[in-house]
C-alpha cells in the first residue's frame, strides 16, 4: 500500500493471505491518519484535540448502527461489521494520540509501557481478532512485540521527538544516568548516554524475544510476517547498538542488506 512515511515494518505485505490485505490497510489507515492529527502540521493543541474527538465520533456512530458521516470511515465500517472487530481497540488507539497532544514527559518506565498499550498494542491484538488467535497467551505475547516495535521506535526518533517537545525517555533513567534534557537538546552523545541507550536497547529486546513465540501459533503467512517484524525490530536495536547509542548522528534504519538478514534469521525462529 502506498503512504507517506518511512516504516521499517511491512504493512499489508504481499506475504499476508489475500482477504487480510483490506482489512489490515483500513486498521492502518484509521491508525496512520489519527496519528498525523496527533504530530504533523500546525494546528493548535485544541484543533488537534477536536479533529481527534470527530474521529471517536464516527467510532460511535458506528457501534451505533448509524452511516458513517465521513465517507474515509465507510471503509472502516464494513471492516469492523465483517471481521467483529472490538471497537475499544480503535478507542485506545485515539486515546494515546490525544496524550501525544497534551503530555511530553514520562516519570518511568511503567509509565511508558501504559502509553505503548494504547498506542501500539491494539494494533497486534486487531490483527490477532483477524486470524482468530486471541487466546490470553497469544494476546500477552503480541503486546510484548508491538511493545517493544514501539520502544524502539522511540529510540531511533529522539531527536525527532525532540523537535515535538517530547522526550519518551523516562525522566527516572536519565536522572539515574545523569542526563540533562540539555544533551538532547544539543544532540550531545557521551558515555554516559551510550549506557543509557544500552540499558533501553536490552530491555526493548527482552520484551521482543518475550513475544516471539507467538510466531509459532499464527498460521502460514501471518507467522511470517511476524517473525520478519521481529527480526526486524532486533536488527535495528542492533543498529542502534552499534553506533553505541548516537542516534543524533543518523537515525538507524534498515537497509537492502539488512532485510537479507533478517530472512536469514528468520527462517531459523
Amino acid at each position: 500500500m502506498p503512504v507517506d512515511h518511512y516504516e521499517n515494518f511491512p504493512v499489508a505485505s504481499l506475504l499476508l493471505p489475500r482477504r487480510l490485505r483490506e482489512p489490515i490497510e483500513a486498521i492502518y489507515r484509521f491508525a496512520r491518519a489519527a496519528d498525523d492529527i496527533a504530530d504533523e502540521g500546525d494546528a493548535s493543541a485544541p484543533q488537534r484535540l477536536q479533529a481527534l474527538a470527530a474521529y471517536r465520533d464516527e467510532l460511535d456512530r458506528i457501534e451505533s448502527g448509524v452511516p458513517p458521516a465521513t465517507p474515509e470511515f465507510a471503509a472502516l465500517a464494513a471492516v469492523i461489521g465483517e471481521w467483529r472487530l472490538p471497537l475499544q481497540l480503535l478507542r485506545d488507539l485515539l486515546d494515546a494520540f490525544a496524550q501525544d497532544v497534551v503530555k511530553k514527559r514520562y516519570a518511568d518506565y511503567p509509565e511508558l509501557l501504559d502509553y505503548c498499550r494504547r498506542s501500539a498494542n491494539p494494533v497486534g491484538r486487531l490483527l490477532l481478532h483477524l486470524v482468530d488467535r486471541t487466546s490470553d497467551e497469544n494476546l500477552r505475547r503480541s503486546d510484548c512485540i508491538c511493545s517493544a516495535l514501539q520502544l524502539l521506535n522511540f529510540w531511533q526518533d529522539i531527536a525527532l521527538d525532540w523537535q515535538k517537545q517530547r522526550i519518551y525517555l523516562p525522566q527516572c533513567d536519565l536522572a539515574r544516568f545523569a542526563i540533562a534534557e540539555e544533551q538532547i537538546a544539543t544532540a550531545r552523545w557521551s558515555e554516559q548516554w551510550a549506557a543509557l541507550l544500552e540499558f533501553q536497547i536490552a530491555r526493548t529486546r527482552q520484551l521482543l524475544l518475550a513475544g516471539a513465540p507467538l510466531v509459532r501459533e499464527l498460521p502460514g503467512r501471518m507467522a511470517w510476517e511476524i517473525r520478519l517484524t521481529v527480526q526486524g525490530g532486533l536488527r535495528i536495536l542492533e543498529r542502534i547498538g552499534s553506533v553505541r547509542g548516537d542516534v543524533f548522528a543518523q537515525r538507524p534504519v534498515l537497509t537492502a542488506g539488512d532485510w537479507l538478514r533478517i530472512g536469514s534469521r528468520a527462517l531459523r525462529m
